[in-house]
């Protein structure tokens, strides 16, 4: 599903416009970013989490050329499914 079908779809479901659709998912997609940024985990119960993980620096190969390469240490953003969700996809 694409961004513009999401919209659409959160639009015909919740009786909006898919331009208050649009803002919504905006408003969200900001709002798990923002905190995210500053560190902080945010919580969707029935969904899942978002939160950030730290990524330890490391040396790759590149197996083109053999060539070592180094990764510098990064944050990452992470996403865990709840329960619900993951028996909802499972769906047996």
């Amino acid at each position: 599903m694409k961004k513009s079908e999401l919209i659409a779809a959160i639009a015909e479901k919740g009786g909006f416009t898919k331009k208050e659709s649009e803002a919504m998912l905006k408003l969200f997609t900001e709002t798990v970013t923002e905190a995210l940024a500053n560190g902080e985990k945010v919580s969707v119960s029935g969904f899942g989490v978002f939160n950030v993980t730290d990524r330890a620096a490391r040396d790759t190969v590149n197996p083109a050329t053999k060539k070592v390469q180094h990764i510098e240490a990064r944050k990452a953003p992470v996403f865990k499914a709840s329960k619900a969700l993951k028996e909802a996809v499972d769906h047996k």
